[in-house]
């Protein structure tokens, strides 16, 4: 319950910011910043959704079902884009497609043409978190489609319909609890965005958090807002929720590769052209762009500071995975020991926090700290005469905290999943063989968990990589990583010296990306 508390803190902190309610902020926000933040948010949370389902949906029912030319390329490559961060796709597109970019610049020089649509607008962060997006609801709709694609579509062809009838009117409502939640994840994840707004200066409620904290110098103005942004996601996850207990899982009979579709060749054709298509412009161009503005300046740039970036950006993100591991193994642990229905409402409970935006988790873990903080400092001058003015605040107690809070959903997973492939056969033999409960863990279930706990560990590592808000909020002075510079240097409009550490942080994002393919070939193989 201890570790569930740590979800339920930032929640309650944020809420009982109106309290303290501070009037004229208040007033300014309600009249001024709130009306935008919403539609700002709604029109956001809308063209994605669409936007990460029609790309999503459709490769992986191609890749899933159908036979065209590189499809088993495609099938893991259309991942890749998991491993660009969405504010590096933001900068490199609007360092591309600007007025002033080469793009642009070229068709007016050589071709005359003028009135591109503008690249730094709605419908321009629209594209790009749904291009960054989308293989959240592409994994998550291959595999039902793997498992259910062909009996669906065998089942509506001796009904009479066709293939399309067959995918509209059975394959894809039987497939749609699973898009649904991965819509979800990454609806939430257009929620919890920083970087990509901030960098198209699309105001969202993350954005104002960040000014309120920062700009206002209001952390109750800030909470205020946290708060609003709380119940958005308490919404999606409500229907994510609904959404996962729909699901039901079926055997699959023959194999679906013997089943799958054989496009003609113009489809296949057309089919191969979509998919290498989206691959290139979500991720190929952006690396390849990336790639070029780095030899352009890491002659000048790569120093001394770079190494502080990647060694601040490697220590925080090691110490939060390992932080993340040990407390998922324990939370996992418990539930197999202690099965039942408080046990599993207390995992569901602790593992909300992948669900709260980065600003969220910053606001609520920083004035709880720093309320303890001012005590401790009052505490120390009066007993022993301390003369500092921090304690815990310039330390990195809060963004570590953060990072658990975030991602022990990362962690929780892969170590859950583990721990039920252990059958129950195997602790009754130890147990009489003389295992007590540490034995059993350390001599039994620890050895058989190795590649759980690997994959859980890359994946929390890389997501800490990653993550900006929480970095950018409660980093202590001079504590920059390379998330940090991508920030500052997009800030500036310097996108060639934001390549460098962007390009750091895809290489190491690639590693969840191996992960998930192997994880994937193990699970059907």
């Amino acid at each position: 319950m201890a570790i569930a508390s740590l979800v339920l803190v930032p929640v309650a902190v944020t809420f009982s910011s109106y309290t303290r309610v501070e009037g004229d902020v208040l007033a300014h926000l309600t009249e001024f910043v709130l009306p935008e933040l919403v539609g700002n948010t709604l029109w956001l949370v809308l063209g994605v959704g669409i936007g990460v389902s029609v790309l999503g949906v459709s490769l992986a029912w191609l890749t899933a079902m159908c036979e065209f030319p590189g499809r088993r390329l495609f099938g893991w490559a259309l991942l890749l884009p998991l491993a660009l961060p969405a504010y590096v796709t933001a900068f490199v597109a609007i360092g591309l497609l600007d007025f002033t970019g080469p793009l642009q610049t070229w068709l007016r020089d050589g071709w005359g043409i003028t009135g591109l649509p503008e690249i730094r607008s709605r419908g321009g962060v629209i594209l790009v978190m749904s291009l960054a997006l989308y293989p959240y609801v592409y994994l998550i709709a291959k595999n039902a489609f793997a498992t259910q694609g062909a009996i669906a579509l065998e089942a509506a062809q001796s009904l009479g319909l066709s293939r399309w009838q067959g995918f509209f009117r059975v394959a894809l409502p039987m497939a749609r609890p699973w898009i649904a939640a991965g819509l979800m994840l990454a609806l939430m994840e257009t929620m919890a965005d920083f970087g990509t707004v901030a960098i198209f200066n699309y105001d969202t409620f993350t954005t104002a958090i960040y000014k309120a904290w920062y700009s206002l110098f209001s952390l109750e103005a800030a909470a205020q807002l946290a708060s609003i942004l709380i119940l958005f996601v308490l919404v999606a996850v409500v229907f994510e929720q609904r959404s996962r207990a729909r699901m039901r899982f079926g055997v699959v009979g023959r194999s679906t590769a013997s089943r799958r579709i054989r496009l003609s060749p113009t489809l296949a054709f057309v089919a191969f052209v979509y998919a290498a298509t989206v691959l290139a412009i979500a991720f190929l161009i952006p690396v390849a762009q990336l790639a070029l503005w780095t030899r352009e300046v890491i002659a000048d740039d790569l120093d001394a500071r770079y190494w502080a970036f990647a060694w601040h950006s490697v220590l925080i993100a090691g110490i939060g995975a390992l932080m993340v591991v040990a407390v998922a193994l324990v939370l996992a642990y418990a539930g197999r020991q202690r099965a039942g229905s408080a046990m599993m409402w207390t995992q569901r409970l602790a593992t909300l926090g992948y669900a709260f935006p980065g600003a969220v988790l910053a606001v609520g873990l920083f004035i709880p700290v720093a309320a303890l903080d001012n005590w401790l400092i009052d505490s120390a001058r009066a007993w022993f005469g301390f003369e500092g003015s921090e304690i815990l605040k310039g330390t990195l107690l809060v963004m570590l905290l953060a990072y658990l809070v975030r991602f022990l959903a990362v962690g929780f997973g892969p170590i859950d999943s583990g721990l039920h492939r252990i059958t129950r056969n195997i602790d009754e033999a130890a147990r009489n063989l003389g295992s007590g409960a540490a034995g059993l863990l350390a001599r039994v279930h620890l050895p058989m968990l190795r590649a759980s706990l690997l994959t859980a560990a890359a994946l929390a590592f890389v997501d800490i990589m990653k993550e900006m808000p929480i970095t950018l909020m409660t980093r202590p002075f001079g504590w920059d990583t390379l998330a940090v510079r991508v920030f500052e240097m997009t800030s500036e409009g310097e996108w060639e010296r934001a390549a460098l550490p962007s390009l750091a942080i895809v290489i190491a994002g690639i590693i969840p990306i191996i992960l998930l393919t192997w994880r994937g070939a193990q699970s059907h193989g």
